[in-house]
C-alpha cells in the first residue's frame, strides 16, 4: 500500500531522525518546510532581489544555528533520486542567502537514503542520517583538511620502502575520491604498523578523527590495541580494561565483528551509522560475507582491508568488496619479495615430511604386530573389525601410538633453544579439542621432569588463555611453556617472533589457511628485545605430519567449498515449497498453518540489522493484508527471491532445535509431494534423532511418553499436522542435549605405530640460503678453533697489525683445512665485494664489522626516502625498483635509467618520474654506491 509523502516523513523519516539524535521540535535544531529566498539573477545594488520561494522538506541547523544539512523526501512509492537535483538546489540558495558554508545535502523516499557531499564527492547510498556531532564533525574535517600528496608519513612507525609504498598508495586513492582499498601483504610484514602509520597520517592531515579497526578474535583485539598504543599513544582507544558499553569520545576503536555487530542492533547504545571515518578490515578473507558483512553495510565509510593471502587465491568476492578489478589490489607485497629482500624482511623456512605406517597403510588386522593383536584379544576385542584408513585417524580411530611417535619425532628433530635440549617456541596444530587434550598429556607423561609446564593446550573458549598472566601471555613472553598445542586459534593472527618450529598435525585443505598457519613463523627476530630462550633465527622448521605441502604443490587452490546456504535461509525455503505444494494440492488448511509460522518468522527478524533496514521497501509489501489472502506463484517467488535471503540475518537461535524442525518440515513436505520413498528415508533419521534424546535427563524425561511414541510405526503412520507441530514445539528444544550424551564414536586403540618416511623437503623462494648459512657456519666454527693455538689469528683478535707473510700464512692454513675457504666465495657469502681476505678474518673473530653491500645501498635508500616523505607511490615504486637493480648488479649508468626494466614504470624511465633536480640528486647517490 502507497503512502503520501507526509506519512512517509511522519513515519518513517522522522524516527530516523529521532534515532540520531534530532528533537524535532526544538527549532534550534530542525525546521521543517524550511523557506528559501530563491534569487533569479545577479544585480549591482547592494539589495538583492528575489523572484520566488523554495521549500526544504527539513534542515538541519549546527551549534551555530547556521543550516548544516538539507533533506528532500519522496513518498515511498517514488525513486528517491527523483529529490536529488531538488536538494542540491536548496543548498545553493540557502548557500546564497545566508552565506557562509555550503550545507550537505541528503534525499531519501524513506527507505532509501542518499548523502552527498556537494563539490567534494558523488552522492552515495546510506543507512540513516547522521547525529549533529557527525556533521560538525564532516564540517571540521571539510574545512580543515590539508592534501594528502604532501603529507609526511611517521616512518618511525612504518619505515620499511614497501610499507611507504602501501601507504601512498591509499592516500593518492583518498585523493581521487577512492573509498575503498585492498591492502595485500604477506604475514609479517607489517600490516598493523603501516595501517597505524596510515591512521596517523589521515588524522594529522585532518582526513579522519575516528578509526575502527575490525578483527576476528578476542587475542587479535587485544594485540591490535597494544600496538595502537605503543605508536600512537596520545589518542585516545575503546575499549579499556572492564569496558562493556561503547564509549563515543575516543579515536580509535578496535573490535571483534561480533562485538560491533551487537553494538549496532542494541537500541540501548545506538551508534551512529556515520559515527567512523575509515574502518579497517583485518584478514578480510574471511568473517565478512555473511552476518558480520553487516558492519560494513552499516557504518559504508572509507574502508581498508588488509590481508595476507596471495593475490592469486583471493576469493572474488573480496576484490569485489573492496571494488578493485580481480587479482589486482591496491598494493601487495609477497612472502617472495620479503624473503628475497637484502636484507631480508621475514624468515624462510624448512620443511620434514613426517608419515608413520598407519598413516600411510591404515590400521587394520594387516599392519597391526601380531604382539598387538595379542593384547587387542586379551582386552576382547576382535581384530578382524578393526580396520581404519588412515584418514579416519582422529576422526574414527584414535591411536595412542601415533601421536606419541609424532611428539617424539618432534622432540629429535626441531630446532632446538642455545643450550641444545629444549625445542624452541612451537605451534602444534591439531584436528580437534580432544587431539589437542591428548597431545598434551603424551608430551606430560614422556617429559615428566618439565612438571606439565612444557607444553599447554591454548583453544579460544578457555578464559585462561586471554589477559595479562594468561596462557597466551605466558607463551608469548615466558620461558614456559615452550609448546602452545592449538586448534584454529592461534592459526592467524598471533606475533610471536620467537617461534621456530611448526607441526602441522592434522590435515589442511584450505589455502588460505595454510598459508596463514606458515605466517605464525615468518617473522624475524628484533635485535632491541632478545629473549634468552631465542638468540638468533635464520630460518623456521615445519614437521609436516599430513602430507599437507604435497597437497597443495597439486591442488594450489585447496578444496573448492560448496556456498552453503545458512540454516534458517533453508527453513524457509522449505516452508515456502510445502505453501506451495499445499495451494496446489487444494490443502487450504496446511497451507493456512505454514502461513501463520512465516509471518511469526518474518517479526522475528532483527529489526535492527542493516540488511533488515536497507530491505524495508520489500518487507512494507508484506504489511499489506491483501498480499497473503491468496499467495500465487508471483507472491510465492517474491517471497523467495526477496524474503528468503533476509533470513541470513538470524545469528541467535537454538540450531540444534532449528535442524530437527527442518527435517520434520522436509519430511512432511515429502508427504506432502506423495514421494514415499524419500519420506521412509528421511522418517528413519528423524527416529534416529528422537532415539538419542538421554531420559535421564530431567528435561527430556518430561517428554518421555512423546519421545517412546515417535519411535513407533503406528505414531507415524497417523501422524498429521498436529503431531508434527508437536514433536517440533516438544522434542526440538531438546535436541542440546542429544549430541552431549551421543556424539559420534570414537574406537581408541593404544598400538605402537612406526615411522614410515622422514624426509626434508625443499619448499620455499629461497633453499640455496641453507647451504650459504651451513657455510658461513663452517667458516666461523673452523675459525674459532684456530684461534686458540694459531698465533696469526691470536695477533687479529688483540687487535694487532700482521704483515703480509703472515696473511698468506693464514691463508693457506685454512685452505689446507678447508679448500672451499677463498676471498671469492667469502665476498659471495658475505656479500661484500671489496673487503679483503683479512678483513673477513677481522668481522668473523669480532674486531671489525663489514656492512655488506645490499645493507649498504639499503641504509642510503632508506635515508634517502626519510628525507623525502611526500614521495608518491609511483617514485616509491622507482626507487625500490632503482634499489634491487643495484643490489644485483652492483652499479648502475646514466643511461640505464631510461631503459627497462625502467621503463616498465613510465616509458620515459626516471624521466618521466622526477624532476630534473631530483634525478640529480637520485644519481649522485648511485655515484656514492658504484664508488
Amino acid at each position: 500500500m502507497a503512502i503520501s509523502e507526509a506519512q512517509t516523513r511522519a513515519n518513517l523519516i522522522d524516527k530516523l531522525l529521532i534515532n540520531a539524535g534530532w528533537n524535532l521540535s526544538d527549532p534550534t535544531q530542525v525546521v521543517e518546510e524550511f523557506d528559501i529566498l530563491v534569487e533569479p539573477y545577479k544585480v549591482a545594488e547592494p539589495q538583492r532581489k528575489y523572484e520566488g520561494h523554495q521549500f526544504s522538506d527539513y534542515v538541519l541547523l549546527g551549534k551555530d544555528g547556521k543550516v548544516i544539512a538539507v533533506i528532500e523526501a519522496k513518498r515511498t512509492s517514488k525513486d528517491a533520486a527523483l529529490g536529488r537535483e531538488q536538494a542540491k538546489q536548496y543548498c545553493y540558495n540557502i548557500q546564497k542567502q545566508f552565506g557562509g558554508e555550503l550545507p550537505f545535502c541528503f534525499y531519501t523516499n524513506g527507505h532509501e537514503h542518499y548523502f552527498w557531499d556537494l563539490e567534494n564527492a558523488p552522492p552515495r547510498k546510506v543507512i540513516g542520517f547522521p547525529t549533529r556531532d557527525d556533521l560538525e564533525r564532516f564540517a571540521y574535517i571539510r574545512r580543515n583538511r590539508k592534501p594528502l600528496t604532501q603529507e609526511l608519513i611517521n616512518t618511525s612507525i612504518a619505515g620499511r620502502d614497501y610499507q611507504i609504498r602501501a601507504i601512498r598508495s591509499v592516500l593518492e586513492g583518498i585523493e581521487q575520491k577512492k573509498r575503498d582499498f585492498l591492502l595485500v601483504m604477506a604475514t609479517g610484514t607489517g600490516k598493523t604498523r603501516t595501517c597505524i602509520a596510515l591512521t596517523d597520517a589521515l588524522m594529522r592531515a585532518g582526513h579522519a578523527e575516528k578509526v575502527l579497526f575490525l578483527v576476528d578474535r578476542i587475542a587479535l583485539r587485544e594485540q591490535a590495541l597494544a600496538s595502537f598504543k605503543e605508536h600512537m599513544p596520545n589518542e585516545p582507544r575503546w575499549p579499556k580494561v572492564g569496558e562493556k558499553l561503547i564509549a563515543k569520545d575516543r579515536r580509535v576503536y578496535v573490535a571483534t565483528y561480533p562485538t560491533m555487530l551487537n553494538i549496532i542492533r542494541d537500541d540501548l547504545q545506538y551508534l551512529s551509522p556515520h559515527f567512523f571515518d575509515l574502518i579497517v578490515v583485518d584478514e578480510s578473507h574471511r568473517s565478512i560475507y555473511n552476518t558480520f558483512g553487516e558492519v560494513l553495510n552499516y557504518f559504508k565509510t572509507i574502508t581498508l582491508g588488509l590481508t595476507a593471502t596471495p593475490t592469486d587465491v583471493i576469493d572474488h568476492n573480496t576484490f569485489e568488496l573492496f571494488h578493485c578489478e580481480d587479482g589486482i589490489p591496491t598494493f601487495a607485497y609477497t612472502y617472495e619479495e620479503a624473503v628475497n629482500n637484502v636484507p631480508p624482511y621475514l624468515c624462510n623456512f624448512q620443511v620434514m615430511k613426517i608419515q608413520t605406517k598407519f598413516q600411510m597403510d591404515g590400521i587394520s588386522k594387516r599392519t597391526i604386530s601380531l604382539e598387538d593383536q595379542k593384547k587387542l584379544i586379551l582386552q576382547g576385542k576382535e581384530v578382524e573389525d578393526i580396520n581404519f584408513e588412515g584418514t579416519q585417524l582422529e576422526k574414527q580411530v584414535v591411536n595412542k601410538g601415533t601421536n606419541t611417535l609424532i611428539v617424539r619425532e618432534f622432540m629429535e628433530e626441531a630446532i632446538k633453544d642455545a643450550n641444545g635440549v629444549l625445542p624452541g617456541k612451537t605451534i602444534f596444530f591439531c584436528a580437534t579439542k580432544a587431539h589437542a587434550r591428548r597431545i598434551e598429556e603424551i608430551f606430560d607423561k614422556l617429559y615428566p621432569q618439565y612438571h606439565g609446564e612444557l607444553a599447554k593446550v591454548l583453544v579460544s573458549d578457555d578464559p585462561r588463555v586471554y589477559g595479562k598472566g594468561g596462557l597466551l601471555d605466558q607463551f608469548t613472553n615466558n620461558d614456559m611453556p615452550r609448546i602452545a598445542i592449538s586448534v584454529d586459534m592461534l592459526d592467524t593472527g598471533i606475533d610471536v617472533r620467537e617461534i621456530v618450529n611448526l607441526v602441522f598435525a592434522k590435515p589442511v585443505y584450505s589455502y588460505t589457511k595454510f598459508w596463514q598457519m606458515v605466517g605464525r613463523g615468518t617473522r624475524l627476530l628484533e635485535a632491541s628485545k632478545p629473549k634468552p630462550w631465542c638468540t638468533e633465527k635464520d630460518v623456521f622448521l615445519i614437521l609436516d605430519c599430513w602430507d599437507n605441502f604435497e597437497y597443495f604443490k597439486l591442488n594450489p587452490k585447496g578444496k573448492e567449498l560448496k556456498p552453503q546456504l545458512p540454516l534458517p535461509v533453508k527453513l524457509v525455503g522449505l516452508r515456502l515449497d510445502k505453501i506451495e505444494a499445499a495451494n496446489d494440492t487444494d490443502h487450504v488448511d496446511i497451507a493456512a498453518r505454514e502461513v501463520a509460522k512465516l509471518c511469526a518468522q518474518i517479526d522475528a527478524l532483527p529489526q535492527n540489522s542493516v540488511v533488515i533496514k536497507e530491505a524495508a521497501a520489500q518487507i512494507a509489501h508484506l504489511n499489506d493484508d491483501n498480499f497473503w489472502l491468496t499467495l500465487n506463484h508471483d507472491k510465492l517467488e517474491f517471497l523467495r527471491t526477496q524474503i528468503k535471503p533476509l533470513f541470513r540475518t538470524v545469528s541467535e537461535a537454538d540450531f540444534k532445535a532449528m535442524r530437527f524442525e527442518r527435517d520434520v518440515l522436509e519430511y512432511s513436505l515429502l508427504v506432502l509431494r506423495e514421494e514415499k520413498e524419500q519420506a521412509e528415508i528421511l522418517k528413519e533419521g528423524v527416529i534416529e534423532q528422537i532415539s538419542e534424546l538421554p531420559l535421564s535427563v530431567p528435561f527430556v524425561k518430561l517428554e518421555e511418553k512423546l519421545i517412546r511414541a515417535a519411535q513407533t510405526l503406528i505414531f507415524w503412520s497417523e501422524a498429521d499436522e498436529d503431531c508434527f507441530d508437536e514433536m517440533v514445539t516438544k522434542l526440538g528444544p531438546l535436541m542440546k542435549f542429544r549430541e552431549q550424551n551421543n556424539g559420534q564414536e570414537q574406537t581408541h586403540l593404544d598400538l605402537i605405530d612406526e615411522l614410515h618416511k622422514k624426509e626434508r623437503v625443499e619448499f620455499g623462494p629461497q633453499n640455496e640460503a641453507v647451504s650459504v648459512t651451513r657455510y658461513r657456519e663452517m667458516v666461523e666454527s673452523l675459525i674459532s678453533q684456530l684461534t686458540e693455538h694459531n698465533p696469526v689469528l691470536q695477533k687479529i683478535k688483540n687487535g694487532e697489525e700482521i704483515n703480509s707473510d703472515e696473511a698468506n700464512q693464514l691463508a693457506e692454513l685454512l685452505h689446507e683445512e678447508h679448500p672451499h675457504i677463498t676471498e671469492d666465495l667469502l665476498r659471495q657469502v658475505y656479500k661484500n665485494r671489496k673487503a679483503r681476505f683479512i678483513q673477513f678474518i677481522r668481522h668473523i673473530v669480532g674486531i671489525e664489522v663489514l656492512k655488506s653491500f645490499p645493507d649498504e645501498v639499503n641504509a642510503l635508500f632508506e635515508q634517502f626516502i626519510h628525507a623525502h616523505t611526500t614521495l608518491n607511490s609511483r617514485q616509491l615504486e622507482f626507487l625500490n625498483l632503482l634499489k634491487n637493480f643495484i643490489i644485483e648488479r652492483e652499479k648502475v649508468e646514466k643511461k640505464d635509467l631510461i631503459n627497462a626494466p625502467f621503463t616498465v614504470i613510465h616509458p620515459k624511465g626516471i624521466r618521466g618520474v622526477f624532476s630534473p633536480s631530483e634525478i640529480n640528486e637520485i644519481l649522485q647517490l648511485a655515484q656514492v654506491l658504484a664508488a
